[in-house]
């Protein structure tokens, strides 16, 4: 398919707002890459310029090694799959699916071969007599991505496909995506605000806010070795508990809850030589906690969910911190009982910085 280069790309409006600073990525040939994010932290203004859509203020896009910065959209081999579909719905589906390459004026034999194939890869070819109307909103979707199937682009660009859909066709949806991904091995860069869309689908994750590349690595690295509080806190569902912390020897002390104290491992201890006397932010993952001896915590409420139960509470007391530990199984924890936790994992942040701290 293509390789794709992002150097030094900014953006910037007529009004002088800058939506996008010194962004850098280099997609590799057949990867699945996601821009993950806040709204308005500048993840869809980035794809749009990639598509050509919007124009670069600075810096360079390059695909396949050729400059292509200035090259205008319906030159650059790309195609858009966006929120809303962007079908006509005086068309039959087939004829959506064909209508680029009937702009074209491709052979009509080659069409037809084109949908076709494009159809049965979806799960389309019964639907191709009908009109947008008379399909679900995942089905039109699929057409969307069939449309950009049949023009063989260099590179794939889907803009927030899956918002517009529920809960359960979201998750099928996602399913299909990755699957045609795999079966097409093509060149995909996909932006959504999901974090569970960004964790399932990507080879490669960005996560940006504000305007700012925040960290670029694989799900399994955002989400196990956070560059920031940022990334930690967006990054896992439910969100990663923070809390102002006091290095103090071999242990830290909480801010807003100083009767407690977390004991640090010998490893810990050295990477905060650093720190000792100063505060530092804590991170704890809610599926990093389980019952036991440790730290008390007074219940709030659970969210049982069946496998798991998400306990809300305080610790150190009623009006200390809160905090949410995931716990396996349906726990039966109700208001006010007190439970004792135990950390399995730390995550480890400077409070001047917002770094990691390794």
């Amino acid at each position: 398919m293509a390789e794709l280069s992002l150097q030094h790309i900014d953006k910037i409006y007529d009004n002088n707002v800058q939506a996008v600073f010194d962004f850098n990525l280099d997609v590799k040939d057949g990867e699945l890459i996601v821009l993950v994010g806040p709204s308005g932290c500048g993840k869809s203004t980035t794809l749009r310029m990639v598509a050509g859509l919007e124009d670069i203020s600075k810096g360079h896009l390059f695909l396949d090694g050729k400059d292509i910065t200035q090259t205008p959209a319906k030159d650059r081999d790309m195609a858009m799959v966006f929120q809303n579909y962007a079908l006509y719905g005086h068309m039959t589906i087939y004829e959506n699916m064909a209508f680029s390459l009937t702009l074209r004026k491709e052979n009509p034999n080659v069409i037809h071969k084109k949908v076709l194939a494009a159809a049965e890869i979806l799960g389309l070819t019964s639907q191709l007599n009908k009109k947008p109307n008379q399909l679900s909103g995942g089905q039109r979707q699929r057409v969307a991505m069939g449309r950009s199937i049949v023009r063989s682009p260099k590179v794939f660009l889907f803009d927030e496909p899956l918002s517009n859909l529920d809960a359960k066709l979201r998750g099928a949806t996602r399913r299909e995506i990755l699957l045609l991904h795999k079966r097409l091995k093509a060149t995909m860069l996909y932006v959504t605000h999901d974090q569970t869309e960004a964790l399932t689908l990507a080879d490669r994750i960005v996560c940006m806010s504000m305007g700012y590349v925040q960290q670029v690595g694989t799900p399994l690295e955002l989400y196990d070795a956070p560059a920031n509080i940022f990334v930690a806190s967006f990054i896992g569902l439910p969100p990663m508990n923070l809390f102002d912390a006091k290095v103090a020897g071999d242990e830290l002390i909480l801010e807003d809850a100083q009767s407690v104290h977390v004991a640090l491992t010998p490893e810990e201890k050295q990477t905060l030589a650093a720190y000792q006397g100063k505060t530092i932010v804590l991170g704890i993952r809610p599926e990093n906690i389980e019952e036991g001896p440790g730290i008390p915590m007074t219940v709030s409420n659970n969210e049982n969910l069946g496998m798991n139960t998400l306990v809300y509470g305080n610790i150190g007391g009623p009006g200390g911190p809160k905090v949410c530990a995931k716990l396996k199984g349906w726990v039966g924890h109700t208001f006010g009982d007190q439970v004792q936790l135990t950390i399995k994992r730390k995550h480890l942040f400077d409070k001047e910085t917002t770094n990691a701290i390794r």
